[in-house]
């Protein structure tokens, strides 16, 4: 292992510290639900507002309690989505309050374990659950939602998964109900997996030897090298959020310091897009591919 990946996952590291929380023996808590405490109406019009929730998206709240956070996001937004809890009886009145607002047809809720819920659909999740539960949902949200699905929780956060956002405010009404009136928000993107070793190939340009990108990933947080030939360089300026991916390194047909910026979408074992060949005002813009050589390596 180099160095600097070294000094990338000590950096990492430190910096989850910093965020985590004392949480609890993950096997000490319910699988599927904790204690049903509704979520006031200002905190779910902040998530869906953090998740940027459009007519266009697929909303899926787990642990849904009364159902308001799907409910909102299909009034309030035009969406469509579905919320899973343990409860039947709160199941049963988060419908009917659906069927109340004109929005059963968007807003749908059923009981079931949050742990087999089908994600396939979801472009947005949403979730106000247990420490423990997040630690334990964070390998099924990772492998089953798509790349740039957002997650927002309430209040919990997924240890090593570093949030891509975050913020906090005062709401008084959640002091009778949880003993305290701070609210914290957090925003994930799911990252593409870029992990391994890929060939690059750059349309119209022939480099003098076969390039080889290998990155390192936690999260969405990525370094690595560029080899070509017997010529090894760091690859700096990584930017991955969603599928969207940008890096930049020194492997353009002469080794006279130019940076190369490479700006992409990843999908599955394959990446492709633009490349700015130089720093120069007048840089010469190609297309680029990347084919992966390795098996990707999931994120848990």
């Amino acid at each position: 292992m180099s160095t600097a990946t070294v000094s990338f996952q000590r950096l990492f590291v430190i910096g989850a510290m910093a965020l985590a929380t004392s949480t609890g023996a993950a096997e000490d808590a319910p699988r599927t639900a904790g204690p049903y405490v509704p979520t006031p109406q200002v905190i779910v019009d902040r998530m869906l507002q953090m998740g940027q929730v459009t007519a266009t998206d697929f909303v899926i709240d787990l642990g849904s309690g009364d159902g308001r956070i799907v409910r909102t996001a299909a009034k309030a937004h035009g969406a469509n989505g579905f919320g899973v809890d343990i409860d039947s009886e709160l199941v049963e009145r988060s419908n009917a309050a659906a069927k109340r607002e004109g929005v059963a047809d968007r807003a749908k809720f059923y009981v079931q374990d949050v742990f087999k819920a089908d994600l396939s659909k979801a472009t947005v999740v949403t979730l106000y659950v247990l420490p423990a539960m997040m630690t334990s949902l964070r390998p099924k949200l990772l492998s089953e939602l798509k790349p740039g699905t957002r997650v927002v929780s309430h209040d919990y956060h997924f240890q090593e998964w570093l949030p891509d956002n975050r913020m906090s405010f005062d709401v008084p009404e959640k002091q009778e109900a949880v003993g305290f009136s701070s609210t914290s928000l957090y925003l994930w993107v799911v990252p593409a997996l870029v992990g391994g070793r890929w060939q690059l190939e750059v349309a119209g340009q022939k480099l003098p030897y076969p390039v080889t990108l290998t990155f390192n990933q936690v999260y969405q947080y990525v370094n690595g090298n560029a080899e070509a030939g017997a010529r090894r360089t760091d690859i700096g300026n990584t930017k991955l959020r969603g599928d969207k991916f940008e890096f930049a390194a020194d492997i353009g047909p002469k080794a006279d310091g130019d940076r190369y910026t490479f700006r992409g979408t990843v999908n599955g074992n394959t990446m492709q897009g633009e490349v700015v060949w130089g720093m120069k005002a007048n840089a010469k813009r190609h297309t680029w591919k990347a084919t992966r050589l390795d098996a990707p390596v999931p994120l848990r």
